[in-house]
Formats: C-alpha cells, sequence, structure tokens
C-alpha cells in the first residue's frame, strides 16, 4: 500500500494532502483508481469508527487528485461523504493554485448544484474570491448566503452592518427574491430592528445603497409569483417597510388588480387596501374598480368580500355616475356562497338602483338576481323587478353523485417479467387492494409454475430491499427480524417482503413454520384481529411457498372491494380437486369470509355446484354459502371524556370452524382493552382490513372508530382517508360506521373532512344512510366538544355544493335540534360560537330543497334580541320553514 492510501485509511488528512502536493496533474490522477476503489469499499461498510475516520481524508485527496472542473466538482459534492467532508478552508488550500478559469468553472457547477446536496457556502464564497468570477445567483449559493450572513453575529456588528460591506449585496438581494422558499432563513434571524433582514433590506433602499424601483419592482413581482404562506408574508413585509410613494402604487394599478384577484389573503388585502385608497382618492375609474370587484367578489374569503362591498358603498355614495359601471360588478356577489354577503350586496343595488340610467343595465341586475336565495329573490322581484320563481323551477330535485362502481380485478400478470415491474411499483408506493391481490396471486402462481424464471425477473426488484443484504459488516440475518416480526407486518408490502425472502432463501423454515403454528404473539390492541387474519394467511402461504408451492390462491377477490364470486370460488376449488393440490386452511378461511353471500339466487347455485365437488372444502363452502346472512352482533356505545365509541358482542359464525388466527373476528369488541400500545400508526392497512370482511363493513368499522376519532380530537392527518372505501363496502352501515363518518365530518384537516363528505356522498347515493342516526351522532359529539362546529359547517356547506341539500338538512335538523337545546338557559354553551355557521349552511338547503316544518328550539333562538350571525340565521331558517308553498 502506497504512503497516501495508508494516510488516507488511517485518516490522517494533513499528511495526505501534504503528500500530493508539488506532484503533476498526471501523478495525481495516478492515485484516482486506488482512491475510487476505497471509496466503493467504503460505501459498503458500516459507519463505523474507521469509515468516518477515514471520509474526511478521501475527500480532500479525491479532490486534490480529480484534474477536471466537472469531475472534482462531483467529487466535492458526493452524496456519500457529504456527513464526513474535509473542511472548506482545506479544499480552497487545495485547489489554490489552480487556473483562474478552471476555479470560476469549478465554483459555478458547484453552485448549480441542488440546496439539498449541502454544498458550504464558504467553499463556494472562497472560491469566488480566488477566482475572481462573477457571483453565482443559484439556489444553493443565495440560500448558503442568507443562511451565512444570518448567523454570523459578532459584537457591535449587526445584520445590517454585515449587508453593507457586502461587495456583491446588489447581485445576491436580487436573487433572493427570486428564490423559491426562502421565508424561513430569512425571518429566523430577527423580526425587528437592525438584525431583520425586512429592516435591513428597507434600510439599504432608502439609504440608496439598493437600486429602489429594481427592489420595489423585484418585490412586487415575487408577490405575483406566490409561493409558501411563510414566502407571501415575509415579502409582503419587505413591500410594506419600503413605503412605496402614491405615484410608485399609481405606476402598479395592474399589479395590484392581479394581486387583488389571484394572490393569497393577506397579500390580497393589501393590494385592495392599496386600490381602495386610489378609488377614493379618485386616481382608479369606475371601469377599473369593476374590473377589480369582479374578481375580489369571487373569492371564498368573506373578510375581502365584505371589504369590498364597504368601499363600493362609499364610491357609490361619492359618485352617482359610477353606478352604471359599479353595480353590474357588484351584483356578482348575488352568486357568493354566504347568504349575508348577498344580503349586504342586494341592499347595495337597491339602495343605489335609482342612480342607474341605463335600462340595459337595470336588466342585468334584474337577471342576476336569479343567483340569491330565495329569500332574496323574492324581494328581488319587488325592488329589483326581478322575474319571478316559476312552480316548475321552485321543483327540487336531490343531486347526488353516482357511487362508485367496484373495479373487477385483471387476472395475474401472465409473465415472470410483468409481475417483477408491478412488485417493483407496489413495493415503491403501496399500491390499493386490487394492486397488492393480483401481486401476490402473480407470486404464488409463478413460483409454482418455474420458480428459476420468476427468480431471475425478480433480481432488479430485491436487490435493494433490506433483507437482500450482504454487505460487510452485515450481522443481522433477515430471518432473525422476520422472526421478531412476525407479530404484524404494519403494511401490505412487508408482507410481501417475507414471501420475496423466501423465495430468495433469505427465511429459515423453521421461521416459516413457527410463524404457521405459533400465530401472532404479543400485546394485543384494537386492531389485532384484522391482523392475525391477515398476517396468518401470509405466513402460511410463505410456508407453502418452501414446503409444497400452491398452484393459485383461492382468496383472491373478484372485486376491488374484496368481494369474491362464489361461483369464482367453486371454480378455484374444482381446479383444486383436479390437480390434487393440497388447500392451505388460512386462504381457504379468507375466500369463506369474502365470497359473497348477500345475493342468495347465486349463492344457493354455487352451494349446490361446490357440494358436488365431494371435497370437504366443497362441503364448507356449501354450508357456508346457505347458512343465514351475516348478521351484526349485539353493540353499544360507550363515552369517555370527549370520545365516544362503539362495543360489539361475540359473533359464533365466524368462531365455528375457522382457524385460530381468524376466530378473533368473531370475538367481542372491546373499546378500553389493551390499546395504549399500537403499532399499527399508518393507514396503509386499513384498505387491506376492509378486504377481509367486505360484506361485513360494520365490524371493521368498530375497530376504526377510535382511530378516525384522533382526526378530530386529535388533530392526526390522514385518520379519515379510510371512509370512502367504508362506504363502498359491503353490509350493514350501523352505528359504528355512522359515528366514523361523524368524527371525519368534523376533522382538523381539509383532506380529511373532504374524504367524509366522500363517503356521507357515497353511502346517500347507495341509499345506506341513515340521516336520522348521523345528525344524532354529530348533536352529540358537537356537545361533547369532539367536533368543532365551524369544522362541521365546512363538511356539510361542501356536501350540499354538490347539490345534496335535502340530504344535508336532513342531517342537520337532528344536529341543530340537539344543539339548540342547549341555548335554552342563562349558561352559554361552547358550541355556541359556531353554531351561526351551521344554522346558515341548513337555512340554505332548507330554501333550495323546499325543506318545511317546525325544528325544537329554533323560535326561541330566532326571538332573541340583537342581529348577531346566530340569530340572523336562526331567523333566516325560521322563514324558510313556515315559507307558503308555491300553488
Amino acid at each position: 500500500m502506497s504512503s497516501l492510501m495508508e494516510a488516507v485509511r488511517a485518516g490522517r488528512t494533513a499528511e495526505a494532502v501534504g503528500l500530493l502536493d508539488g506532484l503533476t496533474d498526471a501523478e495525481r490522477r495516478s492515485f484516482l483508481p486506488e482512491l475510487k476503489e476505497l471509496r466503493k469499499e467504503l460505501r459498503k461498510a458500516p459507519w463505523e469508527e474507521p469509515s468516518r475516520r477515514a471520509y474526511p481524508a478521501l475527500h480532500a485527496a479525491g479532490a486534490a487528485c480529480e484534474t477536471g472542473a466537472a469531475a472534482v466538482a462531483t467529487w466535492i459534492a458526493a452524496a456519500d461523504m457529504r456527513w464526513s467532508r474535509s473542511s472548506p478552508a482545506l479544499l480552497i488550500h487545495i485547489l489554490g493554485d489552480r487556473d483562474t478559469a478552471w476555479l470560476a468553472d469549478v465554483t459555478h457547477r458547484l453552485a448549480g448544484r441542488p440546496a439539498s446536496a449541502d454544498v458550504p457556502y464558504e467553499l463556494m464564497a472562497g472560491l469566488v474570491r480566488l477566482s475572481g468570477c462573477p457571483v453565482p445567483t443559484t439556489d444553493a449559493y443565495v440560500r448558503g448566503w442568507v443562511e451565512h450572513i444570518s448567523h454570523l453575529r459578532q459584537l457591535g456588528n449587526t445584520l445590517l452592518d454585515r449587508l453593507r460591506m457586502d461587495p456583491h449585496l446588489a447581485e445576491l438581494v436580487h436573487a433572493v427574491f427570486e428564490t423559491e422558499d426562502i421565508g424561513s432563513p430569512l425571518e429566523w434571524s430577527s423580526t425587528e430592528g437592525p438584525n431583520s433582514w425586512v429592516d435591513a433590506l428597507a434600510q439599504l433602499t432608502a439609504e440608496g445603497v439598493l437600486d429602489r424601483r429594481r427592489t420595489v419592482d423585484a418585490c412586487v413581482a415575487r408577490l405575483l409569483r406566490g409561493g409558501t404562506t411563510l414566502d407571501n408574508r415575509v415579502f409582503l413585509r419587505v413591500l410594506k417597510a419600503l413605503a412605496l410613494t402614491r405615484e410608485e402604487e399609481r405606476e402598479r394599478i395592474a399589479d395590484w388588480l392581479a394581486l387583488a384577484s389571484d394572490a393569497v389573503s393577506v397579500v390580497a388585502s393589501h393590494a385592495q387596501s392599496v386600490l381602495g385608497s386610489l378609488v377614493l382618492d379618485g386616481e382608479l375609474t369606475p371601469r377599473r374598480l369593476a374590473e377589480m370587484s369582479d374578481a375580489v367578489l369571487f373569492r371564498p374569503e368573506k373578510k375581502l368580500v365584505r371589504a369590498q362591498l364597504v368601499l363600493l358603498g362609499k364610491v357609490l355614495a361619492r359618485d352617482a355616475s359610477a353606478a352604471d359601471e359599479v353595480l353590474p360588478a357588484l351584483a356578482q356577489a348575488f352568486g357568493h356562497e354566504d347568504a349575508d354577503v348577498q344580503e349586504r350586496a342586494l341592499k347595495l343595488v337597491e339602495r343605489h338602483l335609482k342612480k342607474v340610467g341605463s335600462p340595459e343595465v337595470r336588466g342585468e341586475l334584474a337577471a342576476a338576481a336569479d343567483q340569491l336565495i330565495p329569500a332574496l329573490r323574492t324581494r328581488a322581484v319587488e325592488t329589483l323587478g326581478a322575474a319571478p320563481a316559476t312552480a316548475a323551477s321552485m321543483v327540487y330535485e336531490e343531486m347526488l353523485p353516482p357511487a362508485p362502481a367496484p373495479v373487477r380485478l385483471a387476472p395475474a400478470p401472465e409473465s415472470a417479467v410483468e409481475l417483477a415491474e408491478e412488485l417493483g411499483v407496489l413495493l415503491a408506493t403501496e399500491g390499493d387492494v386490487t394492486v397488492f391481490e393480483r401481486a401476490l396471486d402473480g407470486l404464488v402462481r409463478h413460483a409454482h409454475r418455474d420458480r428459476d424464471v420468476l427468480l431471475e425477473a425478480l433480481g432488479p426488484v430485491v436487490a435493494r430491499r433490506w433483507w437482500a443484504g450482504d454487505a460487510p459488516g452485515h450481522v443481522q440475518r433477515p430471518d432473525d427480524h422476520f422472526s421478531r416480526s412476525h407479530h404484524s407486518f404494519g403494511s401490505g408490502s412487508y408482507g410481501l417482503d417475507l414471501l420475496l425472502a423466501t423465495l430468495l432463501d433469505k427465511v429459515r423454515t423453521v421461521t416459516l413454520h413457527e410463524g404457521v403454528q405459533r400465530g401472532r404473539r404479543g400485546q394485543e390492541c384494537g386492531h389485532s384481529a384484522l391482523t392475525r387474519a391477515f398476517d396468518a394467511r401470509l405466513w402460511e402461504v410463505a410456508y407453502r411457498l418452501r414446503a409444497e408451492p400452491l398452484p393459485f390462491l383461492l382468496s383472491t377477490p373478484s372485486w376491488s372491494t374484496g368481494l369474491l364470486e362464489p361461483d369464482e370460488l367453486v371454480a378455484r376449488l374444482d381446479a383444486y380437486r383436479r390437480l390434487g393440490a393440497r388447500v392451505s386452511e388460512a386462504d381457504f378461511a379468507q375466500a369463506l369470509l369474502r365470497v359473497r353471500r348477500e345475493d342468495r339466487g347465486a349463492a344457493t347455485v354455487a352451494a349446490e355446484r361446490a357440494e358436488a365437488l365431494g371435497t370437504a372444502e366443497g362441503t364448507r363452502l356449501a354450508r357456508w354459502l346457505t347458512s343465514e346472512n351475516p348478521t351484526l352482533p349485539l353493540s353499544r356505545r360507550r363515552t369517555a371524556g370527549m370520545r365516544v365509541v362503539v362495543e360489539l358482542g361475540e359473533l359464533l359464525d365466524l368462531q365455528e370452524d375457522f382457524p385460530a388466527e381468524f376466530r378473533a373476528l368473531g370475538k367481542p369488541v372491546t373499546a378500553y382493552g389493551d390499546r395504549w400500545y399500537c403499532y399499527h400508526w399508518t393507514q396503509e392497512m386499513q384498505r387491506h382490513w376492509l378486504a377481509i370482511l367486505p360484506e361485513r363493513r360494520e365490524l371493521v368499522a368498530a375497530r376504526l372508530v377510535r382511530d378516525v376519532s384522533a382526526a378530530a380530537l386529535d388533530d392526526t392527518r390522514g385518520a379519515a382517508s379510510v371512509l370512502p372505501l367504508l362506504a363502498e363496502s359491503e353490509g350493514v352501515a350501523g352505528q359504528a360506521t355512522h359515528l366514523c363518518l361523524a368524527y371525519g365530518l368534523g376533522a382538523r384537516h381539509p383532506e380529511d373532512r373532504l374524504a367524509a363528505v366522500d363517503a356521507l356522498l357515497v353511502l346517500a347515493a347507495r341509499g345506506q344512510l341513515d340521516v336520522d342516526r348521523l345528525g344524532a351522532d354529530l348533536g352529540e359529539l358537537v356537545r361533547s366538544g369532539a367536533v368543532k362546529p365551524s369544522r362541521l359547517a365546512e363538511s356539510v356547506r361542501t356536501g350540499a355544493a354538490t347539490g345534496a341539500n335535502a340530504t344535508i338538512w336532513g342531517i342537520l335538523r337532528h344536529t341543530l335540534a340537539a344543539l339548540l337545546a342547549d341555548l335554552d338557559g342563562d349558561a352559554k354553551p361552547a358550541h355556541a360560537r359556531g353554531l351561526g355557521d351551521l344554522l346558515a349552511v341548513a337555512a340554505e338547503c332548507a330554501e333550495r330543497s323546499g325543506a318545511r316544518g317546525e325544528l325544537p328550539y329554533l323560535a326561541q333562538t330566532a326571538a332573541r334580541s340583537g342581529s348577531s350571525r346566530l340569530v340572523t340565521q336562526a331567523r333566516r331558517l325560521r322563514s324558510a320553514l313556515v315559507a307558503e308553498v308555491a300553488a
């Protein structure tokens, strides 16, 4: 071994660099093969002291020996040496004697790397000084500059002082405005004062160090481009700190209009205030004001819309001649989702209608009144001359989106190569039930058909799996990990790993046998019954891959919901009989749980064919198909604090003649058993749980209630994503299903609420939604504090917007009856604050659907004094419910 390689391996960086000093380019390049070979060796080595010690010396030596600019930049920025690089000062010393043009090339190549490469700013800046090249304005360099200059705190030296001394200030500040997601480092240093980026940039602009016009234009352009919430907040603060003059504001009217129309709320509000000031000073024409209003009045933010209505009112009060231009734009608010906004807009139009001189404009206003809610439209008939609603137009028709149809599973891939490709995608993306089940059946089929061909096709797929490594220092056998973890896979792809590792002889036969015989061991949780059934099938399939390969799986579903058609199962059993194949106990048990029994005619015909097979499994299937329809166990609700859950009683039909690992599915579901520890912390397995019992969703829903409740109570993200699949499943939708839905409608995150709304609409379209039960559940959860009224209001408003007004009203009339009852007293309940929003949605649904009748405690609320949202919306709902039906 050469002296250089000995020094590098020992981590003696200074010695290694010293040995390379004074050598020619050719002499240094001669060491590269050995250095690259050492690098490959270290990549495979465990992260221990020898490798950590060698990396900095290797990093420095490689940078010295590479002579091409591209090669040096690639070596310096290499990901495998990121955590143990040599220092920037040493690299600058090593490269310092090279040609300046070459150094400039290296500098810009390093600066062109993504910021995630984490090239040290000190290195790039040092190379800029050495080469004298133009300063890079790439994302990586600008981020590095901002963070470096922000953190470089010295006594008596502020951020403002450091910026003043920077020779590249103008170029880099301009680049800051063009860098995405830069708000965090800009805001980190300080929020105000000389250590604040906002104040420093404003001060430097005021002093003339930065060109004012260029800075203002860059800031406005940055806001127009948009970005993260933090970016918008920081650059808006910069714009405000620059304190634009009236002339500068007037020059950018088109920009303010664009920001008011499309920017995030806080930026749009500022643009609206600038435009409003220009309007009131007479520096914005009525046509431009109408253009601005067309955009703002369609925004969902009520604060912006109301501010625009106030501005329009002021303009109309000052300038009667503006009415012809402004009122048609104001009438756009007639179509706003908020009835309060509609009423404010109508009042303004009524107040200033006499100022309109054009008949065409009056006709336009009257036509726009068709968008108003029924109560306001009736008023508009009198005041604006709008056409009265016809009897035909008042006939309501519920518009529910069609329920999604189940998807037929395609056959398993015909070729091993195609199967391997699908497995690679599945392992990377956690595909749905259909993809998983096809891949699982495909593995079994191809292992039985030609194991060698399958293993060859799987080579690229398994090469990077965690259990396939044979690197030096790899001391833990994959078999050991599977052995300790066989109680639960946690995700479908992990189960596929077991099968793949079995095929490649990475798991011992004794481990597979123990997994089948012992089943799950360890602490139970609410999902254990589902995971035990799921795991049992995979362990038995894995064991049979080794001991007695199956020709195919009996339990592969026919449909995406997990259902298996009875005639298909009979045909598979017949094929097993002809092949003389021994049935897998767990696979057959899963097939029984999936087979469709609700269609009694098809079940009876299939049962006769199954009985005729003359096999034990055929007889068992026939008995199962002709038994009574699946029933629900006895259930009861339990509460603990704000949380309500469901407990289920015993089901004997799921325990008789089923393997031990499946019998827990029929055992009682206890809400507060050994639940403090649960390793099912992702939602990946929920879709598979529903496919275990596709005709008994209530048994799954009872085990999911606590999970979904966390979306409302604990602000967990994604916990309600399973609800659309629950709605598409089969079987009775009982109290557990509806309770899951209630929690989802009150979830913290919008995507969870949207999933709950989708589930609600699917159940309604399938005729399985019990609006009375769901409404009562929501009332109970809101009263307990588990569901916030404001979140629920957003959910039901979304549902109503699809055309499901009667459905939403049917739910809310029960929810509101419980909540309004709490107002009938001196104490103000916690949920009173958001009750006005729920009443507003209920009123709109009642108006659109023509609902009539009484709602308990509504009259007392509507009779209260004042004009709060609660009271005004209660009055609106009362009026809708007692309105006369058109003849």
